[in-house]
């Protein structure tokens, strides 16, 4: 991949005609297509998703040959809605931002491939986008959240604590091991046949639980070990808890002889303990991510405040971000998400990364022909063993939404 920057000369003129320039995202990362033209004050013109959730749902999983045919025969057409929506032509477009890392090899080739064409076309130019990067950053978009930061990211396929110096400087501080908590979330509602029931047929695994959980009334009806308690750093796992569920559930279906297809009675009761018990691995986690970077100084800011960023589809529960937001406010932390239907993959995440790396000449491609996909790309440096080695103690801060009385 050749990346340079453009000659300030080549941006004078991209802005020449009007007062702010406009980027078109692209995002066929995994199973959503998604489109959005944001101009540079952060402006969201239109935008346009085609979601695959509910085709995969009955497989209980993303088929990737199958998520790849659905892009193929969408994104022309959401790619469009899209521009009519902002009223904006193609040839209006100043850059086209495109997601090539990391994802879905034969969902993110859809996606790079439609771009380029667009780009040689119009002769436009392009900038590749990291996924993860995108769902970092995309609460700048109606925040003010301040470089530095700290970013919690969580999924169905990822799960890291993340040093945000710059647009450009990235720091792993620790990632999960295993399973993400969105994965894990998915499984445990299939075993527990959460969705055999209508009420909760449409939904997410994840949404699901949450839903269940809400509902319960005996809140110790079921304990979960917490993950990697013995150890000091700032990992993820969630296997060990998805396995005690899972055999959690087997020993309910024996007791109450619950047949094929049908849900164990106190399923609610049990939906809370797995929430809880994942919530607070996460808030674990998180706070020794705190506690770290205040000792090493390295969420020293102009304005004194320290920030933490919640993203990635699992910042929808509002159970998880509840908690997020509480032991926050114990350490002394802003904390923040983007709305909703931003946290999930969508086509405005992808251009509002074009929009700051437009804005910064940072990244922007000039040999669209060398552009490639890197369906595994690691965001930033990593720091994960140094934070091992610091062996940081922390004393839990008490968040009351994890209270044995709260729900």
């Amino acid at each position: 991949m050749f990346l340079k920057r453009f000659p300030r000369q080549f941006l004078r003129h991209c802005h020449s005609e009007r007062r702010e320039f406009i980027i078109l995202g692209i995002e066929t990362s995994c199973d959503d297509t998604g489109a959005a033209v944001v101009d540079g004050n952060g402006q969201i013109l239109g935008e346009a998703l085609h979601s695959q959730h509910s085709v995969h749902l009955k497989y209980g999983g993303i088929i990737p040959p199958l998520a790849q045919d659905m892009h193929r025969e969408n994104i022309e057409g959401v790619v469009g809605a899209c521009l009519n929506t902002s009223g904006v032509a193609i040839r209006d477009v100043d850059a086209i931002a495109v997601t090539n890392r990391p994802g879905l090899p034969l969902s993110l080739l859809i996606g790079l491939r439609y771009a380029k064409y667009l780009a040689r076309n119009h002769k436009k130019p392009l900038i590749p986008i990291h996924h993860m990067e995108a769902h970092a950053l995309t609460a700048r978009i109606t925040n003010q959240v301040e470089f530095p930061f700290l970013c919690l990211l969580a999924s169905g396929g990822h799960c890291q604590l993340t040093l945000v110096k710059s647009l450009n400087d990235f720091y792993l501080l620790g990632e999960s091991i295993d399973d993400a908590p969105g994965e894990a979330f998915d499984k445990i509602a299939r075993q527990l046949n959460i969705h055999n029931l209508p009420e909760y047929a449409k939904l997410s695994g994840g949404a699901a639980i949450e839903t269940a959980a809400r509902r319960a009334q005996h809140h110790q009806q079921f304990d979960f070990p917490l993950p990697l308690a013995r150890l000091r750093d700032c990992q993820f796992s969630f296997a060990g808890l998805k396995n005690s569920a899972r055999r959690s559930i087997l020993a309910a279906e024996k007791e109450f002889l619950v047949g094929p297809g049908e849900i164990i009675p106190n399923f609610e009761d049990f939906c809370l303990a797995f929430l809880r018990a994942s919530t607070r691995h996460i808030c674990h986690r998180t706070q020794r991510a705190m506690e770290f970077c205040e000792r090493e100084g390295l969420l020293d800011s102009s304005s004194g405040e320290k920030n933490l960023v919640f993203g990635g589809g699992v910042a929808c529960n509002d159970f998880i971000f509840e908690a997020i937001s509480q032991l926050g406010e114990l350490m002394g932390y802003r904390t923040f998400r983007p709305e909703k239907k931003y946290c999930t993959d969508n086509g405005v995440m992808i251009a509002w990364n074009g929009v700051e790396r437009f804005r910064e000449n940072l990244g922007i491609t000039e040999d669209i022909d060398s552009l490639d996909i890197v369906p595994k790309c690691r965001l930033g440096e990593s720091l994960v063993e140094v934070v091992k080695e610091r062996n940081i103690a922390c004393k839990w801060a008490k968040i009351p939404l994890l209270r044995d009385n709260a729900k």
